[in-house]
């Protein structure tokens, strides 16, 4: 690769870096905002369809009123394996790792002849971001300096940050513009794209739920998120050109910062007689508080360029209806229902900060990003997921357990990474590739084993999805008028390369009633 030089500009960019926003836009959110099936390896084992079954410690975080089925107390603790099937291990990222997913108590306590007051604190892992990605394939003339020029001949660099992002801003100062101010188009080959991403959302709930006459159950859970997220990703390209004849953009993102929500439940039984349950749950957005990082570089040897800054981001509500199920005290049949409207995620940004001297007080105000807040609508859209699950116990001591998820696509088979846009999430970018996630399926087994007040349960689940990945944005053209006076369109174009997210998770629980 030649040596790519920095112009002295850089050094004045840099410094704006320091204060400027970092990526915070659809894609991310649509990241912080989904969860993985996870809990103990019972629930998981059932396809986590146990919000209207209850008495078990993980529906704390989707039907809280299923805490309410409780009649003494219990503890339990688990432990997993996460594989990976594609890819290859890549700086930090790893294809299998080992994972601590949940710890929880229940307190139960009589109130009446047949009531019971309970109260519980969970911790589960709610959203693995471990995933290791390669992507590679032809460009046939395009590239992301071509992008970056494009973006300059519609007028979207006019007093220098209409729509520039800190990606254009290194490839302006690199090898796009040079000394005499002229605009150089470098023809792309091809590319090879690696990412790793490491980190989790872990979610800790406190629960307060209880029964009225053994037939109508309610719950209410505050639940707590704390965010740690991390990617590393290196874009590399070979270009058609003698000046330059390869770029390697390498970049550093990270994500921290915490959430809070709040879920209320109920599950009733329409006839006393029956054990036939209905339940109906409702969550609140996650209002998220969080400080995004990166640096990037581009080339070798050359000086970082990074950006921090806070943010707010709040998930869509999402709303549940369950159906559960047993026959005598050998099967339990469970049915979950969830929807969730994505194209609702909000990016916030915050845009005053007040501190109190006379009370030494803090506080923030945010407001929305509605032009990403568009973006979203048009990318995002609502989301069911249908759960379904069964155990039998062939006796006392034995039980034996399958499940099934289906969550329909996130993403319209459109949507794009819009990177012309007045937004903060573009303005100070470092990436500009993104994938277009397509259905998820999930198919889950257990068992368990009893002895005395221990139980051991043992789980094993196989998630699969597909997705559209795309360098930068798919469809993107500037027109103008040659030297000869014709009118000349110059347009940059990329082919969606298939990807997948295929996993394994072998989950094991210990739990111990009282």
């Amino acid at each position: 690769m030649k040596k790519i030089y920095l112009f002295a500009a850089m050094a004045m960019v840099a410094m704006q870096m320091q204060a400027q926003n970092a990526t915070q836009d659809t894609y991310v959110g649509a990241a912080l905002a989904t969860e993985d099936l996870n809990g103990t390896a019972r629930y998981v084992g059932m396809g986590g369809a146990m919000d209207a079954l209850g008495a078990e410690i993980s529906t704390m975080g989707s039907n809280p009123a299923g805490i309410g089925l409780f009649r003494k107390g219990q503890v339990s603790a688990t432990l997993g394996v996460n594989i990976q099937e594609e890819g290859k291990s890549f700086q930090d990222g790893s294809k299998t790792h080992v994972s601590f997913d949940q710890i929880g108590v229940v307190f139960s306590s009589r109130t009446g002849k047949s009531s019971y007051l309970n109260f519980g604190f969970n911790y589960h892992k709610n959203r693995n971001f471990n995933h290791v990605l390669y992507a590679a394939n032809a460009l046939n003339g395009s590239s992301q300096s071509t992008m970056t020029v494009l973006k300059d001949m519609n007028g979207l660099f006019l007093n220098k940050g209409l729509a520039c992002s800190q990606l254009d801003d290194l490839y302006l100062g690199n090898m796009v513009l040079d000394e005499n101010d002229v605009l150089h188009d470098y023809a792309g080959v091809s590319y090879d794209f690696n990412r790793a991403n490491t980190g989790y959302i872990g979610e800790f709930d406190f629960n307060i739920s209880g029964n009225i006459k053994n037939r109508l159950y309610l719950g209410l859970t505050v639940g707590v998120h704390s965010v740690h997220y991390k990617n590393y990703s290196e874009y590399y390209e070979t270009l058609n050109s003698t000046e330059i004849t390869d770029v390697l953009i390498s970049d550093n993102h990270k994500i921290t910062g915490h959430g809070y929500n709040v879920k209320a439940g109920l599950i009733f039984r329409p006839v006393e007689e029956s054990p036939f349950r209905i339940g109906v749950s409702v969550a609140t957005p996650t209002f998220y508080r969080l400080t995004t990082e990166n640096y990037t570089t581009i080339g070798t040897n050359v000086d970082r360029e990074s950006a921090k800054e806070d943010f707010r981001f709040n998930t869509p509500w999402k709303f549940g209806l369950s159906l559960g199920h047993t026959v005598g005290d050998y099967l339990a049949l469970g049915a979950v229902y969830e929807y969730a409207d994505y194209g609702a995620c909000d990016m916030r940004t915050v845009d005053g900060r007040y501190y109190d001297w006379y009370y030494d007080t803090y506080s923030e105000s945010s407001s929305s990003d509605n032009v990403m807040k568009r973006l979203t609508e048009k990318t995002l859209k609502g989301v069911s997921t249908v759960k379904l699950g069964a155990e039998f116990k062939a006796d006392k001591n034995l039980a034996l357990r399958l499940g099934y998820n289906y969550v329909s696509p996130m993403y319209q088979e459109n949507g794009v990474r819009d990177q012309t846009l007045q937004s903060p999430g573009v303005y100070y970018a470092s990436t500009t590739h993104y994938i277009n996630w397509k259905d998820t399926h999930r198919i889950t087994a257990g068992v368990g084993f009893t002895f005395d007040k221990f139980r051991l349960d043992l789980a094993y689940q196989y998630s699969m999805r597909k997705g559209d990945f795309y360098p930068f944005m798919k469809d993107y053209s500037s027109a103008f008028i040659d030297e000869e006076g014709d009118q000349v369109e110059l347009s940059n174009h990329c082919d969606a390369v298939s990807v997948k997210d295929n996993r394994h998770q072998i989950q094991c629980s210990l739990t111990y009633s009282f």
